[in-house]
C-alpha cells in the first residue's frame, strides 16, 4: 500500500509505516494541483493543516481509505465528502493538550509582565524599566471558557501560580470542577469578576464573536484577553475597539480570524502580544502526533483496530440503512435542546418506541450526546467518542425503553434538565427518508427538523402570526413552513417556523418586542 504525506511531519512518522512495510512518499509543501494530479495512486494521505483536502481532491481518489490528520482539528478535510466516498478520517486528540495549555500560561504571563514589548525596546538600544511595570498574577481572577482537555489543563496551571480559577462550560458537571479547584459560574458572572479570561472553546455559530463588544462591555475595566483557541471566537474589531478605549488592557493572540493576519491593526498594538498559531508547535506534540498518527493509520489499514476515528460510525451506518434516519433524528433532537435550553445540564434522558428505535437506543444515545457536544466542545465529536466525552464531563445518561408513542408508531424524546428547568423535545420515523419534530414542552406539532427554526411562544389569538411575519418580510426572511401547538384556545402556544435564512439579531429583538411574545429562540439544526 501507498501512503502520501503532504505536509510536514516527524520522520519517526515515516520511520513506523516504512517498518510496517507501507511504501512512503514524502512531499512536504505538495503544490494544491498536483496533489489532484497524484492522489488516485494512494491507499493513505497524511496531512497536518497546510494541506486542503476538499471535495475535489476526494473524489480524485479512487484508492483512498484513510486520511490521517496529526493534529487535533479536521477543517483542512471535507469530511462529509470523506464519508460518502467511504473513506475513514482521524484525528490525533489530545496529542497537542498540554503544548496549547502552556503556551496560553506563556502568554497570560507575557502579556502580565510585557515581555515582548521590553524585549523589542532593548533591541532598539533603550533602557526603559518605567513604560513596561506589569502586574502580577498571584491572588488575580482567571475565567477559562470551555473546560475541555485544554481548559482543564489550563485551570490547573493557573492554580499552581496563585491565582483563582473561574470556570463556564454548558454541559461540564460541577463535580468535575470541584475536584480540580474551578468554581464554576454563568458566563455573565465570569465576564464581571475576572482579570483575565481566556477561551478554549470551539468555532461554531455560539462561539463566533462570544467575546464581542457587548461582553467587553460586561467585563471588569482593565481585563487582559487570550485566545489559544480559533480565530473567530473572539470579535477582532471590537477587541480593538475595547483595547483603544481602555476597557479591555491588554490581548494575547495565537489565532486570527483570518491568517496570516496581512493588515490587521492588532498586531503591532502596543498592548498586544502576538504568536502565530503556535500553540501545538513544540517538538513533544509533533512527535506525539506524529507516531500516533503513524500507529492509527497503520492498525486501520491493516485492519487491526480503529481509534481516533472522526467518522468511523458514520460509514458504519451506511450499511444499516433502517437506523440511518434514526440516528439522524437523534443528533438533531441534542442539537435543539442544548441551543435552547439555558443553563447547566443535570439529567439528560433518552426514551423510545417502536422496535427499531429501541433496538438502537445504545446508538441513539450516542448521537443524541453528538448533537448536544457537537456545539460546546472544542475537539470533533462523533458517534464512537461522544459518550466517553459525556462521561468524561460528568454528564449522567437515562434511558426509558418502549415508552407510549402515541398518536406515532415510534417516538424518539430528549428530556434535558439543567438547574433551572427541564425542558423535553420529540421526534419520530415516518419512513426512510423522513422524519419529524413532534413535540416540545409539551406542545404537540410537526415540523422538519432542518435548516433554521424559529421557535416562540405567543398568546394564541388572531393576527400573532402575521405580525411575525411582517416583520420576518421586513428583514427578507422568507418562512418556508409554520406549525402550532396549543392546548386551548386563547392561552399560550408554541409557534414553530422553518425560515430559509438566519433571522437577524434586529428582526428577533423586534419580535420579542411585541405584546403577548415571549421565549424568542432561533436554531439551526444541519
Amino acid at each position: 500500500m501507498k501512503i502520501l504525506i503532504s505536509d510536514q511531519l516527524e520522520q519517526s512518522c515515516i520511520d513506523i509505516l516504512e517498518h510496517e512495510r507501507f511504501v512512503v512518499h514524502n512531499r512536504p509543501g505538495l503544490p494544491a494541483k498536483e496533489l489532484l494530479e497524484i492522489i488516485e495512486g494512494y491507499d493513505g494521505l497524511l496531512v497536518r493543516s497546510s494541506t486542503k483536502v476538499t471535495s475535489e481532491v476526494i473524489a480524485r481518489a479512487t484508492r483512498l481509505q484513510v486520511i490521517g490528520r496529526a493534529g487535533t482539528g479536521v477543517d483542512n478535510i471535507d469530511v462529509n465528502a470523506a464519508t460518502r466516498r467511504g473513506i475513514l478520517v482521524m484525528n490525533t486528540p489530545g496529542g497537542n493538550t498540554v503544548s496549547a495549555a502552556e503556551h496560553t500560561i506563556s502568554l497570560m504571563l507575557s502579556l502580565a509582565r510585557n515581555i515582548p514589548q521590553a524585549h523589542a525596546s532593548l533591541l532598539r538600544g533603550e533602557w526603559d524599566r518605567k513604560s513596561f511595570t506589569g502586574t502580577e498574577v498571584q491572588e488575580k481572577t482567571v475565567g477559562v471558557v470551555g473546560l475541555g482537555k485544554i481548559g482543564r489543563e489550563v485551570a490547573l496551571r493557573c492554580n499552581a501560580l496563585g491565582m483563582h480559577v473561574l470556570g463556564y462550560d454548558p454541559v461540564l458537571s460541577p463535580d468535575v470542577t470541584s475536584k480540580i479547584d474551578i468554581e464554576q459560574v454563568t458566563l455573565e458572572e465570569l465576564f464581571r469578576r475576572s482579570d483575565f479570561i481566556t477561551v478554549h472553546t470551539p468555532l461554531n455559530a455560539q462561539t463566533r464573536g462570544l467575546l464581542n463588544a457587548e461582553a467587553f462591555s460586561r467585563c471588569k475595566k482593565g481585563v487582559r484577553i487570550i485566545n489559544c483557541a480559533r480565530g473567530g471566537i473572539v470579535d477582532e474589531q471590537a477587541l480593538l475597539g475595547a483595547l483603544n478605549d481602555g476597557r479591555v488592557a491588554g490581548a494575547a493572540l495565537d489565532v486570527f480570524e483570518i491568517e496570516p493576519p496581512k493588515g490587521n491593526p492588532l498586531v503591532g498594538h502596543p498592548r498586544v502580544v502576538v504568536t502565530p498559531h503556535l500553540g501545538a508547535s513544540t517538538e513533544e506534540a509533533q512527535e506525539k502526533v506524529a507516531v500516533q498518527i503513524a500507529a492509527q493509520v497503520v492498525d486501520a489499514l491493516q485492519g487491526r483496530a480503529f481509534s481516533g476515528v472522526v467518522n468511523g460510525a458514520a460509514m458504519h451506518l451506511t450499511l444499516k440503512q433502517e437506523v440511518r434516519p434514526g440516528l439522524d433524528l437523534a443528533e438533531r433532537l441534542g442539537s435543539l435542546v442544548v441551543q435552547t435550553a439555558p443553563g447547566k445540564l443535570k439529567q439528560l434522558t433518552v426514551a423510545a418506541a417502536g422496535d427499531m428505535l429501541v433496538q438502537s437506543l445504545e446508538l441513539l444515545k450516542a448521537g443524541v450526546l453528538k448533537g448536544i457536544l457537537s456545539h460546546t466542545v472544542p475537539e470533533p465529536v462523533n458517534f464512537i467518542n461522544a459518550p466517553f466525552l459525556a462521561r468524561e464531563l460528568g454528564i449522567n445518561v437515562a434511558e426509558e425503553r418502549n415508552v407510549d408513542p402515541a398518536p406515532y408508531a415510534t417516538i424518539l424524546r430528549v428530556r434535558y434538565e439543567t438547574e433551572t428547568e427541564t425542558r423535553e423535545v420529540a421526534g419520530t420515523v415516518l419512513g426512510p427518508h423522513a422524519v419529524r419534530l413532534v413535540a416540545m414542552d409539551g406542545f404537540s406539532f410537526e415540523v422538519r427538523p432542518e435548516g433554521y427554526l424559529l421557535i416562540y411562544r405567543n398568546i394564541d389569538r388572531p393576527g400573532m402570526l402575521a405580525r411575525v411575519g411582517t416583520i420576518l418580510a421586513s428583514h427578507g426572511v422568507n418562512i418556508a413552513g409554520v406549525s402550532l401547538g396549543r392546548f386551548r384556545a386563547g392561552e399560550t402556544a408554541l409557534t414553530v417556523m422553518n425560515v430559509d435564512s438566519a433571522v437577524p439579531q434586529a428582526a428577533l429583538e423586534e419580535i420579542t418586542s411585541q405584546e403577548g411574545v415571549s421565549s424568542v429562540r432561533l436554531v439551526r439544526l444541519d
